[in-house]
């Protein structure tokens, strides 16, 4: 059986390809489905896998994610938001915006939602780290100000950041809970 990875992004799948190699082959699908506003990066991602599953058909299994940059001092801001704030605020003035915090920690949080015939199991992942002026070259996103260790994510290399990022770390619970399926 394949497990169809619902996204446009190309570099979630192979990550995902890494982490279910021997488990499962993961096929990308380019599925629009509906992203419903929530504060809960579990029920964006649930209700995305449920109507992805349904919609497009065959038993196969979907994978949907959703991901954010959650801010501290911000309440948590901009959260499940985080790609709308940056299309319309950018990156650039989330750091001025949080530049004048005194506390600038923050975490980048990743659901995986599955979907089958039995229903729908949720994976999360986190990385904490602290918000910087920009820099590096690398990434995207809100790389360049998300501080891990003394590396923004934009300075580090794909294979670094892959090995601590929130997606890899639900990627990880999920490969594992998909492993123990067959048992």
């Amino acid at each position: 059986m394949t497990v169809r990875f619902v996204t446009g992004n190309e570099g979630k799948v192979r990550e995902a390809r890494d982490y279910l190699e021997g488990i499962e082959p993961v096929e990308q699908i380019e599925y629009d489905y509906t992203e419903i506003q929530s504060d809960s990066l579990e029920e964006i991602a649930a209700h995305g896998a449920r109507e992805a599953y349904a919609e497009l058909g065959s038993d196969e299994p979907v994978l949907v994610d959703d991901a954010g940059l959650f801010v501290d001092a911000l309440g948590g801001f901009p959260g499940p938001y985080s790609a709308y704030v940056e299309d319309t605020v950018g990156v650039e003035r989330l750091w001025r915006l949080a530049s004048e915090e005194e506390n600038r920690r923050a975490r980048f949080r990743t659901v995986l939602a599955y979907a089958d015939e039995t229903g729908t199991e949720t994976f999360a992942g986190a990385v904490a780290g602290t918000l910087v002026a920009p820099r590096g070259e690398g990434g995207f996103g809100y790389d360049p100000i998300f501080e891990y260790n003394g590396q923004t994510m934009a300075e580090m290399s794909t294979e670094a950041k892959n090995a601590i990022s929130h997606r890899g770390r639900a990627l990880a619970d999920f490969a594992e809970w998909y492993a123990g399926c067959d048992e």
